[in-house]
């Protein structure tokens, strides 16, 4: 608010006071300085409130009222933020749409994506495990497996349990491998000479040509 401002809202006779080099003059002129970084904060009010024109201090609160304050590591103040600044930016533009898509694959795909900003998420519902999530996470984004964990707790249904493993590992709800098979001996070696203690194969019988049949005329 202007000096001349806070003057107009003064008695007369304080107006008529008000002349420059008086002591009210000066006062007036420190509330005009005192009201100038509040003026300019409401005249750009919406600002606080834009995913990508907030203060970066105030990214973190904003998560929180798109539902997505899961993504933050630890409430503590003094904690290295969880997320790059961008990445929270992305997560509460798309909050409300994230919202509408809570609990179903599509959701949390897009979800993981926009705060790993890795792709390749295979999300796989075991056919002998009913009512099981398998969130298979992309070599590119191992470093963030804390984060994913907290993202699908969240996003999933709440009937639903759920594992996070690395694409490339072995599945834990898989049945486990059989162990490989020894490799088959070499045989033993034909034996040499006469064959002492064996049964002999006797040759088969020559036996004589059918006659007639009993029953057919001679």
């Amino acid at each position: 608010m202007r000096r001349a401002a806070i003057e107009r809202l003064l008695p007369a006779a304080y107006q008529r006071a008000s002349v420059p080099g008086s002591v009210l003059c000066a006062l007036l002129e420190v509330m005009e300085a005192l009201h100038a970084p509040d003026e300019a904060v409401l005249a750009d009010v919406d600002a606080l409130f834009a995913a990508y024109r907030a203060p970066d201090g105030f990214v973190g609160y904003l998560t929180r009222w798109v539902a997505m304050d899961h993504v933050l590591a630890s409430p503590r103040p003094d904690a290295p933020p969880a997320l790059p600044v961008g990445r929270l930016r992305d997560l509460v533009a798309h909050g409300a749409h994230l919202a509408r898509w809570r609990g179903t694959p599509y959701g949390m795909r897009t979800a993981l994506e926009l705060a790993t900003g890795v792709t390749g998420f295979v999300l796989d519902e075991p056919v002998d495990r009913p009512f099981h999530l398998v969130v298979r996470v992309p070599p590119a984004a191992a470093g963030s497996l804390a984060l994913i964990s907290r993202i699908v707790a969240a996003e999933k249904p709440a009937a639903v349990t759920a594992e996070v493993v690395l694409l490339g590992d072995t599945d834990p709800t898989d049945p486990p491998a059989d162990p490989p098979a020894d490799p088959p001996a070499d045989p033993p070696p034909l034996p040499t000479g006469p064959a002492i203690g064996r049964a002999a194969v006797p040759p088969p019988r020559t036996l004589p040509p059918p006659g007639p049949s009993a029953e057919e005329p001679s």
